[in-house]
């Protein structure tokens, strides 16, 4: 085994154990932080195929944006401070049988899948053209623009929910 092999199973296991705590964690506060756990993993494993760029994007806006808005949202809100009750309920045999089968039934799909071994060339001006295209009025700069308004709104609705009232 390669020191590279090492350490995609390092961040492979770093993602899918911070992404099953996510899933199993019954207090919202530590889910959000197993989550940003999880993306890091993905980070380290944007790095590993040499796609620096995905990797800071991941870095800046899914951990240092949006996750912080996550938690500045569930800080917010007054049903932190509760019990959140017992981390496993009833349903929770079912699913993991159903989980199971659907993954008996997608493992022979995936394996028996011509993937790709040799990622075809990316042009040098790739990165260029995709930066301009962000900015370009004519093209993604008003669906950014809006997505951040609706951020702004989700977190100023979390504001008026949890303020005291008086």
């Amino acid at each position: 085994m390669t020191l590279i092999q090492a350490v995609f199973i390092m961040f492979a296991a770093l993602t899918l154990g911070a992404g099953l705590m996510t899933v199993l964690s019954r207090h919202l506060f530590h889910a959000v932080l197993y989550l940003i756990l999880s993306l890091v993993g993905v980070a380290g494993l944007f790095i590993l195929l040499e796609a620096e760029f995905l990797a800071g994007v991941q870095v800046l806006i899914y951990i240092g944006a949006i996750s912080i808005l996550i938690i500045f949202a569930v800080m917010l809100t007054r049903g932190m401070a509760r019990n959140p009750g017992p981390p496993l309920n009833n349903q929770s045999l079912a699913a993991a049988v159903i989980a199971g089968l659907f993954f008996v039934l997608l493992a022979p799909v995936l394996a028996g899948f011509p993937w790709p071994t040799a990622a075809p060339g990316v042009p040098a001006d790739a990165i260029e053209a995709l930066g301009r295209s962000l900015v370009d009025p004519n093209q993604f700069a008003l669906p950014f623009e809006l997505a951040s308004v609706m951020i702004l709104a989700a977190l100023i609705g979390a504001i008026f929910i949890a303020r005291e009232k008086r």
